[in-house]
């Protein structure tokens, strides 16, 4: 293919790794048992790598006597503690699948995932923030027959579960390890859907071994790294980018607090003496906005990820300059792509880390085509990203329609990103196919809000766009026809009816109501007219 068409296939003299989360931990653990694994800086609780596999093990031999087996679904709900990295390789140890719970999920979205993926133990936090996990998993318990067993940390089952006189029986472990192949399904992330509900893609140890690894070694990690990780563990970021890649290379992962807290990161930073930090621009923006910012020592930084939503070039400024991230790099990706298709290099200047997603990443492809011909458009035209390789889902949990949707006969991934690509090989994101809005790091799926707001009783249609906001980017606003004669909805009784139901990050911020939708001539919403018309109403900067 011509050096004109936007193609571009990711070489490498590193070869991808052949093998078994379990395996490659196994591996780490053996070079490096001494050396510092995992640090819960809020609980005071450290782990060098032998003890790390002391409590993997054990997890995984718990998780077998509660009826546990290979292909099984295990759902994690809950905040960043050691906790959810032991559930996580623990799971990988005997093949069963871990299913990620956003911390953030209401009554109706925990049902859903519970119900669809079929999770058969539920290991939770029995609180965190506001949420009362245990009455949530308690009211909709009878609604999921498949949940056989939920074990809340901190109980005496969860006691139960991790108890270390389990690992006289390591054996078991090795032989199922014996039976297990790198690229069966180890891991279910649910990623909103267009379609109304949320969607589980379905990734292999093969898949989120090597994607981490990647990432890291796009940072140059060695076993002398410490990376602090505030991004959440349910999503790929935390747990693929941030813990993967540092057991697959006899780093340290770094927990500063269960939810995000500016404080406690710079706080873990300098305690630690972390080389690499992880974050969307919205928490760089808080870190460097932390009034005690300038007394906190971070000499220690060196390198980083900073994803989820394009960084302004004056955070990225002071993010090298202030924050000494010399070696920060962007990453580009999706669930469903590990998720990391494309990244900065280490030694690109500020220019192509604020106005690119950097190049091809190794192991993989990428191209941009015209979304009707599916053709490759020359370098420097518009097209939707696609990506092929490794990293590519193994479909979505029992929907194979809606595989085949976004997965091409090809094996290419279709991301519905607008993106071009320049001479160099590097991809800038033009823009969303989709609708999506990206609020503050999280992709949020306007459908799945609005066939919510449809079972209002008062609303006959609903329509969600996103509109520009200077804290998140962009902010959720819901469109609204109402049913003859009742009280018009406001912002505050949309969110009363959402609270408790939908993930907060879901909830409109304004609300409109309105006799009718613009239209195009073919009787399709007319969303782009929607924004314009909702920046005027709501007097927002335009971008």
């Amino acid at each position: 293919m011509s050096v004109h068409t936007s193609y571009a296939s990711g070489t490498s003299t590193v070869p991808l790794l052949g093998e078994t989360i379990g395996a490659n931990l196994d591996r780490t653990v053996a070079a490096h048992a001494g050396r510092d694994a995992l640090v819960d800086v809020a609980s005071g609780r450290r782990y060098t790598f032998a003890e790390l596999a002391d409590e993997v093990d054990a997890c995984a031999l718990g998780l077998l006597d509660l009826g546990v087996r290979t292909g099984d679904r295990v759902g994690v709900w809950a905040p960043n503690v050691a906790e959810w990295v032991f559930v996580q390789y623990a799971t990988a140890k005997i093949g069963a699948i871990l299913v990620n719970i956003n911390p953030a999920y209401r009554t109706h979205e925990l049902a859903f995932v519970l119900r669809q993926s079929g999770v058969k133990v539920l290991v939770s936090a029995a609180s965190f923030k506001t949420s009362d996990y245990r009455a949530m998993v308690a009211e909709v318990s009878p609604d999921c027959p498949a949940l056989e067993r939920t074990v809340f940390v901190g109980d005496a089952d969860w006691d139960a579960v991790v108890d270390p006189s389990r690992l006289d029986g390591r054996n078991r472990l090795a032989e199922i390890a014996g039976e297990l192949t790198f690229d069966d399904p180890i891991n279910i992330q649910y990623t909103s859907g267009t379609t109304g509900f949320p969607k589980g893609a379905t990734l292999s140890h093969h898949n989120i071994l090597n994607n981490g690894f990647f990432v890291a070694e796009g940072q140059a990690w060695t076993h002398e790294d410490r990376v602090c990780v505030p991004v959440p563990f349910y999503h790929c970021f935390g747990m693929v980018m941030g813990n993967l890649g540092a057991t697959s290379h006899g780093a340290c992962i770094v927990i500063p607090s269960p939810g995000f807290d500016p404080k406690a990161t710079l706080t873990a930073v300098q305690q630690e003496r972390c080389t690499a930090l992880y974050g969307v621009p919205t928490m760089f923006i808080a870190e460097l906005g932390d009034p005690d910012f300038a007394s906190y020592d971070l000499s220690s930084l060196r390198t980083g990820v900073m994803a989820g939503s394009p960084c302004p070039v004056e955070v990225m400024k002071r993010v090298i300059d202030d924050m000494g991230v010399g070696d920060v790099t962007i990453c580009y990706g999706m669930t469903e792509t590990s998720p990391v298709s494309t990244q900065t290099g280490r030694d690109d200047d500020i220019e192509r880390r604020v106005s690119t997603v950097g190049a091809v990443h190794p192991h993989l492809e990428i191209k941009i085509v015209d979304p009707d011909t599916g053709r490759a458009v020359p370098r420097g035209e518009k097209g939707e990203l696609c990506t092929r390789g490794y990293s590519v889902m193994l479909g979505y949990w029992d929907e194979p329609e809606k595989t085949a949707e976004v997965i091409d006969r090809a094996r290419w991934m279709h991301t519905g990103d607008l993106a071009t690509m320049d001479d160099a090989g590097y991809v800038t994101i033009a823009g969303r196919i989709k609708d999506m809005v990206i609020r503050g790091g999280e992709n949020v799926y306007p459908r799945e809000i609005e066939e919510f707001l449809y079972t209002h009783p008062d609303v006959v249609d609903a329509q969600v766009i996103g509109v520009p906001d200077e804290r998140y980017g962009e902010e959720l606003m819901a469109w609204v026809r109402m049913r003859p004669g009742a009280e018009p909805l406001t912002a505050e009784s949309v969110r009363a009816f959402c609270r408790g139901r939908l993930a907060h990050f879901k909830i409109p911020r304004y609300v409109h109501v309105v006799d009718e939708f613009p239209m195009t001539v073919t009787g399709k919403v007319r969303k782009v007219e929607m924004r314009e018309r909702s920046v005027e109403l709501l007097g927002l900067p335009a971008s």
